[in-house]
């Protein structure tokens, strides 16, 4: 008897995600990882294989702040730095994360600073 963890369920969900959504220099993909401490971004052009923008939770600006409201500052930080890039619009990618709390934040976060879904 074999026991998926949750891991593993984490990565299945995120690899049916990418088998779905994938970037490009006009419209990069937003790649979101979560961990227990933080949050963290990355725009991603697929097709170069470059990051674009990229935006992290140990970034002094965003360490003091509570987690929601951190996340949230870091979307628009990240959509100032796409701008800066050239980038107006992106498609999103959870990683396999459920769309609530921290990564709800960090798209809203980013759609009110103006980056495009």
């Amino acid at each position: 008897m074999s026991v998926i963890t949750k891991q593993a369920r984490r990565l299945r969900r995120r690899r049916r995600v990418r088998a779905k959504v994938s970037g490009t220099a006009q419209r990069p993909r937003v790649s979101v990882f979560r961990s227990n401490r933080g949050i963290s971004a990355q725009l991603i052009d697929d097709i170069a294989g470059n990051t674009l923008a990229a935006v992290n939770w140990t970034e002094p600006q965003l360490r003091a702040l509570p987690s929601a409201e951190r996340a949230a500052r870091a979307g628009a930080l990240l959509a100032e730095r796409a701008k800066a890039a050239g980038v107006s619009s992106a498609v999103f990618d959870r990683g396999g994360y459920r769309f609530h709390g921290q990564v709800k934040a960090l798209a809203e976060g980013a759609r009110e600073a103006g980056l495009l879904f």
